[in-house]
């Protein structure tokens, strides 16, 4: 593969103006309101871009697809190689507003022009190392599914009222698959990118629709919901679209650290991962209801020793170059 493609974003900042207001006007668990999910604190998109500028050639355009109005107030919109595509461009508006990543990850094919292939990337992602197509794909061109030795849970061993709305899903779509394809036990896929292809994706869906419909229907994570990241790469790998990578592969393509309150222990998740030096790291927000701002200083201050350079998608980004 030496073409370029197109790059996706999701992304949200709970402190933009109204923001809150309207997830709290809909939610009513208190695990709808977990911030860790929508806070942006660390402007880790703004890392993302420059560590895509700086590793990976292959970028043709990027997409951040996030809910009206918002936009990062760094980010040079008139950029050509970027659009900002807010959720209500390629949603229903009966299931807007939604808070529910779930149904969002679900619509990313339908984002218009994209190129047939294109890598997904969560907003807290990071290219760590220099990457080129081929390192996401096998030989004959089929995509690369990374992926940790334990399994993910069957519905069987977990309780809806007490189990987590991610782990609800991953059984749901372990269902999924044995109902269609005949395979019911399924390794976790790694934090890392997610290289799709929009005809296969769609077919999915289609493939899939009692639990798109009620993930898409879903404001807030829930029972009966799908994730398409992880999904996606099981449904290729069991109808031989896709390769298990080995798991030295998958070791080399993740790094992965869950950024928490006690300084000592987060400290030493990133120099583990200098140590690593895997190919993406994700930078995973555990923080809760108020993070540590020693903490906080301490992670911007390693993104900025990682990545200092603005990327080509920062304001005044000309006039530094």
């Amino acid at each position: 593969m030496s073409h370029k493609i197109d790059v996706v974003y999701t992304w949200v900042d709970d402190s933009l103006p109204g923001y809150k207001d309207l997830l709290l006007a809909h939610a009513s668990n208190p695990r709808d309101a977990n911030p860790n999910r929508t806070r942006d604190n660390l402007d880790l998109l703004k890392y993302s871009l420059r560590s895509l500028d700086r590793y990976a050639s292959f970028v043709r355009r990027i997409y951040v697809l996030t809910c009206r109005p918002q936009v990062p107030a760094w980010l040079d919109t008139a950029h050509p190689r970027l659009r900002i595509v807010h959720h209500d461009e390629i949603m229903p508006a009966a299931i807007l507003p939604t808070f529910n990543s779930f149904a969002v990850v679900s619509h990313l094919h339908l984002l218009p022009g994209l190129t047939e292939r294109f890598l997904y990337l969560e907003d807290d992602m990071l290219i760590a190392a220099p990457l080129a197509l081929s390192n996401l794909c096998a030989e004959d061109g089929r995509p690369l599914v990374w992926t940790r030795r334990q399994r993910t849970p069957t519905r069987a061993r977990l309780d809806p009222a007490r189990s987590s709305p991610w782990n609800l899903a991953l059984a749901t779509a372990n269902a999924a698959l044995a109902r269609e394809l005949g395979t019911a036990r399924h390794a976790y896929i790694i934090h890392g990118p997610r290289l799709i292809d929009r005809r296969s994706y769609q077919a999915m869906v289609d493939r899939f629709p009692r639990e798109f419909a009620a993930t898409r229907a879903s404001r807030f994570r829930a029972d009966g919901n799908v994730p398409g990241e992880y999904l996606y790469p099981h449904y290729l790998l069991a109808l031989g679209q896709a390769v298990a990578a080995s798991r030295a592969e998958s070791r080399w393509m993740e790094g992965y650290a869950s950024l928490e309150n006690f300084a000592h222990w987060t400290w030493a998740q990133l120099a583990f991962l200098e140590w690593r030096r895997p190919r993406t790291i994700t930078l995973n927000d555990s923080f809760g209801d108020c993070p540590n701002p020693r903490v906080v200083r301490l992670v911007r201050s390693r993104l900025e020793r990682w990545l200092p350079a603005p990327s080509a998608y920062e304001k005044g980004a000309a006039l530094q170059a």
